[in-house]
């Protein structure tokens, strides 16, 4: 049984403004919910949007008392065994792309906030930039080293709340899906903001809080005469905290010195929805931006 306490949330994580007149949204359980919740048994925490940004939190905060009761599972308990194969395109996309807007040389550096494997790390030492990596997950980070080979003196154990590299170290820095697990966003992005050189960039993806799904799913909820939503999912697996708006991002960047150099929306999966319905969704979730990922690349100001 995992051990929490809880936090209560008064501003918005990211744009500052305080909590009194944010939107309930409904109640998330600590279990999966399935199609019928009122079924359930477990701890419910309210599920609230921010009216000014869009960002989408749970209130109160369920906090762990060790990080491990979230994160120590082995990853052969989420993976199959071809997870753990490295091949030259992961990340290849990113890795591109990235080249092209920070004039990239040979050497540069670059920094996985949440290694997991270090299959990351792998692909920047193979284009060409120097690698390093943190994990806050025991298991990982002992697969990371002792199976996919990552030298132990570019990968850190610990969270980035509780580590350190020097300013201005990094020319490239990649959250992915990490920011949506912490509980304070605004603190680790600026604390990797400042381990980014000037011009650098740091990549993000998160879910979106414009997700078409989850509103149909909502409804679905509402119609069977329950206040439950399915945003998010503090308290099980994969232990969501928040959503994003891409407002939530610029916001942000006028409180602590980025500005979004690129951002994009990504269909992802379809769950729930008759699978008929799919190419259709899928068509009106690209026009639309209401795809479940939102992707943004933050360039420090000079």
């Amino acid at each position: 049984m995992k051990n929490y306490y809880f936090k209560d949330v008064t501003s918005c994580e990211m744009c500052g403004i305080p909590s009194t007149n944010h939107k309930v949204m409904g109640m998330r359980l600590n279990t999966s919910q399935g199609k019928n919740p009122k079924a359930k048994i477990g701890i419910a925490v309210g599920v609230i949007r921010c009216t000014n940004c869009g960002l989408v939190y749970s209130s109160p905060q369920p906090i762990p008392k060790d990080i491990q009761d979230h994160y120590g599972t082995p990853p052969e308990e989420y993976w199959k065994a071809h997870y753990f194969e490295w091949t030259a395109t992961y990340f290849k996309t990113q890795i591109d792309f990235v080249k092209t807007r920070i004039n990239f040389s040979d050497g540069m550096k670059a920094l996985d906030i949440g290694a997991g494997l270090g299959k990351a790390m792998l692909s920047f030492k193979h284009y060409g930039f120097e690698a390093y990596g943190l994990e806050p997950s025991i298991p990982f980070y002992e697969r990371a080293i002792d199976k996919m080979g990552i030298d132990p003196e570019r990968l850190k154990l610990g969270t980035i709340e509780d580590l350190e590299y020097d300013d201005n170290s990094f020319d490239f820095i990649t959250f992915g899906a990490v920011v949506e697990h912490l509980y304070s966003p605004k603190l680790c992005i600026e604390k990797a903001l400042k381990w980014l050189k000037p011009g650098g960039l740091i990549h993000i993806e998160v879910p979106s809080s414009k997700w078409l799904i989850s509103k149909y799913m909502n409804a679905y909820f509402r119609i069977r005469g329950t206040s439950y939503v399915t945003n998010l999912s503090p308290m099980h697996v994969p232990f969501h905290l928040y959503e994003f708006d891409l407002k939530s991002f610029q916001v942000l960047g006028n409180r602590i010195g980025y500005s979004i150099d690129h951002y994009e929306y990504s269909v992802c999966e379809i769950y729930f929805i008759p699978r008929f319905l799919h190419p259709l969704l899928r068509w009106y979730m690209k026009k639309t931006n209401t795809g479940m990922q939102l992707t943004v690349y933050l360039r420090k100001n000079n």
